[in-house]
């Protein structure tokens, strides 16, 4: 399958990763090879107990998250057969691109992300994705433009010919990064882009060989404390309220503000934006019955988990981001169950 031109860049789904300058395949493509790898679901010919849930680099959060909630679904759901293994990934787009060709079950992802995916729109323009089933919002995720006080850099303006991560390939950072830098007039071009994994981006702020690191994490990010005790100054570089204004409008994030002492290192209050992350699921390969077992479980058991965000993790807050991505069968079941769906 040959790929035709795109200036913009987007998502080979046969491998998950940034097809360069290529498009990526066609909506026709990814739904046959979506129905070659998978059984449909009618029949269930194609639902599995053993599962792989994509995750995210080991930087993240998305990556120990994964690992909990691994465990607690083995350990809690009483299906014959199930494993859940968490494997490391590139992030959203990876996790959603590899649902869509059947090579993973389950997957967290950015809200907005997810919505491009079902909608063929954003890194999967035409190549939309219609077998991945929402199971529940998780918690939402900031935009963290992270800097050292030794670059100078107090404003995103400040960011102009600067070496910038804008997150991994795969990752659903990259689009919220560039919309953010283009709010300041920074257009692909006037700044270096790394596509780094967020361990190895902060390794690069460190040695002096990255200037700035935009990162969507869940807040508190451990990670972040650790990079201020390594380096003594690591700052937040705040959004204007103009400039959140433009993304907002622009769709897909939300206004935000990280409060004073999130970390250690932070006297006063951030203002940003941020998405959701949410756990999807295979609507091809996950059962109703299965599906519905591991959605009670990410709320009954997020007491369990030992990372800061378990706080955020409620069942009042579980459709929230959702937008048109369709529910799981199994998800939808437990939303009406709990009153969440009319």
């Amino acid at each position: 399958m040959d790929q035709t031109s795109d200036p913009r860049g987007g998502i080979d789904v046969r491998t998950g990763t940034r097809a360069g300058r290529g498009r990526g395949v066609s909506v026709a493509a990814v739904l046959a090879l979506v129905a070659a790898g998978c059984g449909g679901p009618d029949d269930g010919g194609g639902f599995t107990t053993e599962l792989q849930l994509g995750t995210g680099s080991t930087g993240g959060v998305y990556f120990p998250l994964g690992q909990e909630y691994a465990t607690i679904f083995t350990d809690t759901i009483d299906v014959d057969g199930l494993s859940v293994s968490a494997v490391e990934t590139g992030a959203s787009v990876e996790n959603l691109a590899k649902i869509a060709r059947g090579e993973l079950q389950l997957g967290i992802a950015q809200h907005n992300t997810a919505q491009d995916a079902v909608a063929g729109t954003g890194e999967f323009e035409g190549a939309a994705v219609d077998n991945v089933g929402f199971l529940g919002s998780l918690y939402p995720e900031a935009a963290q433009i992270i800097t050292l006080e030794s670059t100078g850099i107090e404003s995103v303006a400040d960011l102009e010919g600067a070496t910038v991560s804008i997150g991994p390939p795969g990752g659903g950072t990259r689009q919220a990064a560039e919309r953010i830098l283009a709010a300041y007039g920074l257009d692909q071009g006037s700044y270096t882009a790394l596509e780094e994994g967020f361990g190895d981006a902060r390794t690069k702020l460190q040695d002096g060989n990255a200037d700035a690191s935009i990162e969507i994490l869940g807040v508190p990010a451990a990670s972040l404390n650790e990079l201020a005790a390594t380096t003594g100054e690591v700052r937040l570089v705040p959004l204007d309220d103009e400039r959140i204004d433009a993304i907002v409008t622009d769709g897909g994030l939300t206004e935000y503000e990280i409060p004073a002492g999130t970390y250690d290192f932070l006297d006063e209050p951030v203002p940003t934006v941020s998405v959701f992350a949410a756990m999807y699921a295979s609507t091809t390969q996950v059962s109703e019955e299965l599906g519905y077992e591991i959605t009670r479980a990410l709320y009954t058991g997020a007491d369990s988990l030992t990372l800061p965000q378990k706080d955020l993790i409620t069942l009042d807050d579980a459709t929230l981001g959702r937008g048109e991505v369709p529910l799981h069968p199994g998800a939808e079941r437990y939303f009406r169950e709990q009153g969440l769906l009319d």
